[in-house]
């Protein structure tokens, strides 16, 4: 099993920035992948970026460009470093780990709210 809490979520204005993080309660090295989802009210939940140990990161056609996932090993971490946001960007973000066994996990999520 492994526990994520994510942080770094909060209110910025269109153009801003903001870096999520998302930390797992044991060592990351043999996660087979980490991503990020969101979900808006009314929608369903998406993938927004995921990255795989051995592969290029991949991201949602709305964010490319703009967002970057990082996966720190040593720190037990996955970040999402946000850029450029927009209105539609505001979304409860979730972390999640998926493990070689099949077995998926998720975060508590962080509320993003972009708005002036």
């Amino acid at each position: 099993q492994v526990q994520l809490v994510e942080s770094g979520g909060g209110l910025v204005q269109p153009g801003g920035s903001l870096r999520l993080s998302c930390a797992a309660s044991r060592s990351i090295d043999s996660i087979r992948a980490m991503g990020w989802f969101r979900q808006a009210p009314g929608k369903q939940r998406e993938l927004v970026a995921i990255i795989s140990s051995g592969i290029s990161p991949d991201y949602a056609d709305s964010v490319k460009g703009r967002f970057t996932i990082f996966r720190e090993n040593a720190k037990n971490t996955v970040a999402l470093q946000m850029n450029s946001l927009k209105p539609e960007d505001t979304a409860v973000y979730y972390c999640q780990a998926r493990t070689s066994g099949g077995n998926n996990y998720w975060g508590q999520g962080t509320q993003v709210t972009v708005s002036s």
